[in-house]
């Protein structure tokens, strides 16, 4: 987390969920570290996206190459974002181009857009 917090709603529900996380990381006998939490976006405002980005967290994903593409640009260059939906061939070279910071592709539709 960030050495400020802004709080507000979306602040204190992130807050919530980290600690549902560590708690259930601890009950496994795996330690929070390595569990990583992404806020999905999907939908959402990048207004929301930037008060969870100014609430600590550095993990996003979306589903939808169009919506990573728009809000990306809009957020800061530190967000890890994850693209979550199936990624389909015809769009891998638009998502990589538009999105340096990409960190993880969930899933792809088939292994030509893997290559």
């Amino acid at each position: 987390m960030a050495a400020t917090v802004v709080e507000g709603v979306p602040a204190t529900a992130l807050r919530s969920v980290l600690h549902r996380v560590r708690q259930a990381a601890e009950q496994s006998g795996r330690h929070a570290e390595d569990v990583r939490v992404v806020a999905v976006g999907k939908t959402k405002p990048v207004s929301l996206i930037q008060e969870i980005y100014d609430a600590g967290h550095r993990c996003f994903g979306e589903n939808y190459v169009q919506e990573i593409i728009d809000k990306a640009p809009q957020l800061p260059d530190d967000i890890r974002w994850h693209f979550i939906g199936h990624l389909q061939s015809n769009k891998v070279k638009s998502l990589l181009a538009a999105i340096p910071n990409l960190a993880t592709v969930e899933g792809v539709d088939n292994t030509k857009a893997s290559i």
